[in-house]
């Protein structure tokens, strides 16, 4: 694909023909599609769910692990059941209840139903369960309130579970391609997953495979070069959160 991506478009299927390479390929697809838009829209998204789920992760993530309340390990085992379940599978009554919310063709369609992570407030509730408990009883006896208490105690020492459930919850939702699918009928509110599809589609019959490698690279790229540049710090902080 990489290579395919940068040679002219009449050697693009000969793997041993040798071509100087070019980015004109690049500059036809993005005049092509609304690749540009299909790029805020994604980031919007992706920004957006990952926002609301690092505030609801790290509430319920500290409810699991300090708090005991009636029903909470009951509660947990549904969180760790919900996990078995693939998102695939609830699309349909997630779809009407969008309908009905009226909220179809629309970024918040989307962006809804991922605010809320099981995998993410497991990931935090483990990480809190192993920070002492005397932090927290020394910051409530010098008067520190509980949402100070989460911002400058819990929310630095939780660090590297963040880091962890960022590059996969970042991941996932760049790469969302069926439920994006399902919600969305306008070119202009389209994320790159979808719009990288109906671009190859158009390009079928003429089979310029040298303009769909292109435009692949263009969506995969981002998420490449973020794992690269930060791949250490990803592993480490999986390796960090596995320890813990």
């Amino acid at each position: 694909m990489l290579r395919t991506a940068f040679v002219p478009a009449n050697v693009a299927l000969d793997l041993l023909a040798f071509a100087k390479p070019t980015t004109e390929n690049f500059s036809r697809v993005w005049a092509a599609a609304p690749f540009s838009r299909y790029y805020g829209n994604t980031i919007f998204m992706v920004a957006g769910i990952l926002a609301v789920q690092f505030i609801f992760i790290t509430l319920a993530g500290y409810a699991f692990a300090r708090l005991d309340f009636y029903g909470s390990k009951i509660l947990f085992v549904i969180l760790l059941v919900q996990l078995m379940i693939s998102p695939d599978v609830l699309i349909m009554p997630v779809y009407r209840l969008m309908g009905k919310l009226d909220l179809i063709n629309t970024r918040i369609g989307i962006m809804l139903p991922f605010f809320a992570s099981a995998m993410g407030t497991f990931f935090i509730r483990q990480s809190v369960k192993t920070i002492p408990y005397e932090l927290e009883e020394a910051a409530v006896i010098d008067g520190c309130s509980l949402p100070r208490m989460l911002m400058q105690i819990y929310v630095p020492l939780l660090k590297p579970a963040y880091i962890a459930f960022g590059f996969i919850s970042s991941s996932y939702q760049w790469n969302n391609f069926l439920w994006p699918l399902v919600m969305i009928n306008s070119v202009e509110k389209r994320p790159l997953t979808l719009g990288l599809a109906i671009f190859a589609m158009s390009y079928e019959t003429g089979a310029q495979w040298s303009d769909v490698c292109a435009a692949t690279l263009l969506v995969v790229a981002p998420l490449l070069i973020a794992f690269l540049v930060f791949s250490k710090q990803f592993t480490e902080s999986m390796a960090h959160t596995g320890i813990k």
